[in-house]
């Protein structure tokens, strides 16, 4: 049984006039709900099988020593699937051969999947369109599981149009969620996080062939941690309030705005999708515009919960209420509450570091630095991790201040890990 807990945190208190109320909903599933001190909420039911598929660039450019260790991480990631899941191997190139059909991980169905996969060459062009909708005619077979692919390219999907891919994704959403890995520095970071952010996955770089294995080791072994699939943040408001956004926060970066599902007989519910969980926490932020009050008046500006969707069923598993109070007090109205802080502060240290490194690519060193600078201001103190990956972008020269100088001798796998990192966040400390 997978259950849920979840807590807001906010500052209530409005100035006289203001509209804009900010609230961060933090979730716990799994056993870690009772060690989280939180009240739980509900349950969900356990036991949905994890349906896996494996597509792996298989172009030309793969050649040598990638494809070699491809294989082998193939391999042994079908290895690790528990003998109730059901599996696929798709080779890509310039389209997507299906190497082994959706099987259970049975013995021998292992054994077979793992003979193809052994004889699996580097040849043709690269058109992940094609890669994903072959992926989701296996996912249909089995609709009522916990599906998850794991991606693999190291180039460029220059074999289609744009506006392919993005017709395949919209076709895809929805319906399973795909972690997405590039490996080497021949591929483009914004292109995968297109796919990765479009089905709900996770973005990074594998900078040599041979740690390939080891991360889809860490992929794996994260679907098979997932239990129950089709949740969904839903978002009350009332009559006349907006949205101004919705954003997973933590622990990584996803803007879920332009993604709500809104019933016509029902417009002040909006259910964002969530995909799969396991024994995880997540944070949420969310910005709702209302009407204002006038001073001492409360009111509830919205109902945020989690939903369980399974075969047409819903269970509400965890609700908060996000409120609004008018005051003329100051000491109370001009507080931000830390969690808004930080992850308001998250989401722009994202867009410093991507927009910076457009800028460097362009040859706007000028630019480039003020937004790095930036980058490393925020990042000094809220981001240990992202910090590390910037000193090896620019030198820094003081972090307060945000002042630094472009590096002349950087790799470019250490820019490819800022770029497809940079949605990875740091949680707020003790949100309450």
């Amino acid at each position: 049984m997978t259950s849920f807990s979840a807590q807001v945190a906010q500052n209530q208190f409005l100035a006289q006039g203001a509209d804009l109320v900010h609230a961060v909903m933090s979730v716990t599933s799994g056993s870690a709900t009772a060690a989280a001190g939180l009240a739980s909420a509900g349950t969900g039911k356990a036991g949905q099988t994890l349906v896996e598929a494996i597509i792996v660039d298989c172009s030309g450019s793969m050649d040598g020593e990638k494809i070699v260790q491809t294989r082998q991480a193939v391999n042994k990631a079908i290895d690790l699937l528990r003998d109730d899941a059901w599996f696929c191997v798709i080779a890509g190139s310039a389209a997507g051969k299906l190497l082994m059909p959706l099987s259970q991980a049975t013995a021998k169905n292992r054994l077979a999947a793992e003979q193809a996969v052994r004889h699996l060459g580097a040849s043709g062009g690269t058109a992940m369109a094609t890669w994903l909708r072959t992926a989701l005619v296996e996912f249909r077979k089995m609709p009522d599981g916990i599906h998850h692919a794991l991606l693999l390219t190291d180039g460029k999907d220059e074999g289609e149009r744009e506006s392919t891919l993005e017709a395949a994704l919209a076709e895809c959403e929805g319906h399973f969620q795909c972690d997405a890995r590039g490996v080497g520095t021949d591929w483009e970071p914004a292109q995968l996080r297109k796919i990765s952010a479009k089905l709900l996955g996770t973005l990074d770089i594998i900078p040599n062939p041979n740690e390939i294995e080891a991360d889809f080791r860490r992929v794996i072994e994260s679907a098979m941690g997932k239990s129950v699939s089709n949740v969904s943040l839903r978002l009350w408001t009332p009559l006349g309030a907006k949205v101004e956004f919705c954003r997973l926060v933590y622990p990584e970066q996803f803007d879920l705005t332009n993604r709500a599902v809104v019933d016509p007989k029902t417009p002040q519910i909006r259910d964002y999708p969530t995909g799969a969980w396991g024994e995880e926490k997540r944070d949420y932020h969310m910005a709702i515009r209302i009407t204002p009050g006038k001073v001492g008046q409360r009111m509830c500006a919205g109902r945020v919960s989690l939903v369980i969707n399974e075969r047409g069923q819903e269970t509400k598993v965890a609700e908060s209420m996000i409120l609004a109070t008018w005051t003329d007090d100051e000491s109370q109205s001009a507080l931000i509450h830390p969690a808004v802080a930080h992850y308001t502060g998250q989401v722009e240290l994202a867009t410093a570091i991507q927009q910076g490194l457009k800028a460097r690519e362009q040859g706007d060193e000028a630019r480039a630095t003020q937004l790095l600078g930036r980058a490393v201001q925020i990042a000094a103190t809220s981001n240990p991790d992202t910090m590390k990956l910037l000193r090896k972008v620019v030198e820094v020269e003081d972090e307060r201040q945000g002042t630094v100088k472009l590096r002349r001798d950087v790799k470019k796998e250490d820019e490819f890990a800022l770029d497809t990192r940079s949605t990875k966040t740091a949680r707020v400390q003790r949100p309450t």
